[in-house]
């Protein structure tokens, strides 16, 4: 099936970067240019012709802009399958022009409902009516006319005009089912947003999520296994899909994982942080009055299983941070920070004998920081809840034993309270100096948790504080704990076993707080 050649474009864009480029372009290529308000006079100003669609039309723009382009003599140009003749026929008959491409990209909703202090008026005021009219009619109709939605088609697009005066048919379907794509993601947002006003909840009775591919992977898991990173519509603040990659190898769907735990516990501390990531557990984490002091504690939590690690950081990398990871024996897959001063990328990207292939994640500022849904698939549906980034009511914890911690046994409690949060369960974590020293992840029984964590911490479990993320159900756990020296514990409480847990705890001597918060990660 032949198409047309391009004689007409149909152009309405909220986003006109790189518009001006594109159009002068088509004007080269013969190609005559309609458009409506803000766009005709956004290209007017930039000396190109344009022709007003209201003057074709014989409608004026009305509604406060409400109404623009709803018209037969734009819908009918648009929808006309030019291997009809009766279709031709009817165009004739009502003197309407053809229009072999539509350009259009729409109101910017999910941008506007993501302010804090947007206005339900505001919100309602940023539904695009024409637009994804104008779009889904010319996907429609893409054996005859093509529909350029996105401004990174613009250059393609152009060159297939400018070479050829038509675009392919395989180039059109695609355009259909990126434009396709795009208003279903559109509609999604808008149907979201009412849902949510009017039930007060994140969980809708019917739940759509917007996605949009980002990258294709080099492969899932493991090498056998295709995989794709997508972001989610309506997703903002500092995450890895948005970062910028300043250095290193292509990212892998395991270094996206650790990346990911490693900028959200980097992200929970206020004090300059650092965190050693290994298979999507802490292997080390700490806070120090320096970035520098914070990474020399976490690098030296495990050693061994530091290297090949993934590391985030919550402050600029400077060069003295830089400087030790690029000390002889260390080896770095990944690093993600809000920014990397110069001479830190410097250092990085020269020093190290894995400088090539360091990848560096800069993910800008950390404080645009909201409770997100958590999405996580399971055979016939998807299992979805909020993030588990709530803070901690310190004035509900309980101190239950006979021994009383102090400001700076309470500081340290805090600290390990706050990692056991982000280590898979059932987890255990041994702190010192506000430093991971030994953890115990994912295993099916707390006990054993706790002795890995004991015997990871070795000979720094003197005097060290142990936090778990659920209850104790019998003292077995606490007597491994003293054994190693352990002084005080925090836990949620709330098993029938609470009394021997605490009558154990007393017996040796060992603080405890009841924090009545349970905090699995599974």
């Amino acid at each position: 099936m032949s198409s047309p050649p391009v004689r007409r474009a149909l152009i309405s864009v909220s986003d006109k970067l790189g518009l001006v480029d594109f159009v002068r372009g088509l004007e080269v290529a013969g190609v005559e240019i309609y458009s409506t308000g803000g766009t005709r006079r956004h290209l007017e100003q930039s000396g190109i012709d344009v022709l007003d669609v209201s003057d074709y039309t014989g409608f004026p723009e009305m509604l406060d802009g409400r109404l623009k382009t709803l018209h037969p003599r734009i819908f009918g140009g648009i929808l006309c399958r030019h291997d009809r003749e009766d279709d031709m026929d009817s165009l004739a008959k009502h003197e309407i022009a053809t229009f072999e491409l539509v350009v259009v990209n729409l109101y910017p909703f999910a941008a506007t409902i993501a302010r804090t202090d947007v206005t339900r008026a505001e919100a309602i005021e940023q539904i695009d009516i024409g637009g994804p009219s104008l779009v889904r009619a010319a996907a429609k109709n893409h054996y005859f006319t093509t529909v350029v939605t996105d401004t990174q088609q613009y250059s393609s697009v152009l060159e297939e005009i400018q070479e050829h005066q038509v675009t392919t048919l395989e180039t059109r379907y695609q355009l259909a089912a990126a434009a396709f794509a795009m208003t279903a993601q559109y509609d999604q947002a808008i149907a979201a947003y009412f849902a949510e006003a009017e039930q007060a909840s994140q969980f809708t009775q019917d739940h759509n999520i917007g996605m949009r591919l980002k990258t294709a992977l080099r492969y899932g898991e493991n090498p056998h296994q295709e995989a794709a990173l997508y972001s989610i519509s309506g997703s903002h603040g500092a995450n890895l899909v948005q970062a910028r990659q300043l250095n290193g190898k292509e990212l892998s769907y395991n270094n996206l994982l650790d990346l990911d735990a490693a900028l959200q516990i980097a992200q929970s501390f206020t004090d300059p942080a650092c965190s050693v990531i290994k298979h999507n557990n802490p292997c080390g984490a700490a806070v120090g009055e320096s970035l520098y002091r914070a990474t020399e504690k976490a690098m030296a939590g495990d050693p061994l299983s530091a290297f090949g690690s993934v590391l985030g950081f919550n402050r600029v990398v400077d060069e003295q941070t830089a400087e030790l990871l690029a000390e002889p024996g260390l080896f770095i897959e990944a690093i993600v920070a809000p920014e990397f001063a110069a001479g830190a990328i410097g250092i990085l990207t020269t020093k190290p004998k894995w400088r090539n292939n360091v990848r560096l994640m800069q993910v800008g500022n950390l404080d645009q920081r909201e409770t997100e849904l958590v999405y996580r698939q399971i055979t016939g549906g998807m299992l979805v809840q909020e993030s588990d980034t709530v803070a901690d009511d310190y004035s509900t914890w309980e101190v239950v034993t006979e021994t009383q911690p102090d400001d700076s046994l309470r500081d340290e409690l805090r600290f390990a309270w706050q990692i056991v949060r982000h280590i898979k369960s059932n987890a255990i974590a041994v702190c010192r100096d506000q430093s991971v020293v030994g953890a115990g992840a994912g295993q099916m029984s707390r006990v054993d948790a706790v002795n890995i964590s004991i015997e990871k911490a070795g000979e720094r479990a003197t005097g060290a504080v142990l936090s778990s993320d659920a209850f104790f159900p019998f003292p077995d756990a606490i007597e491994s704990a003293a054994a190693a020296g352990i002084i005080a514990i925090i836990q949620p409480g709330g098993s029938r076993g609470d009394d021997a847990v605490i009558e154990a705890c007393n017996a040796h001597g060992i603080a405890m707080i009841f924090t009545g918060c349970r905090h699995f990660k599974h």
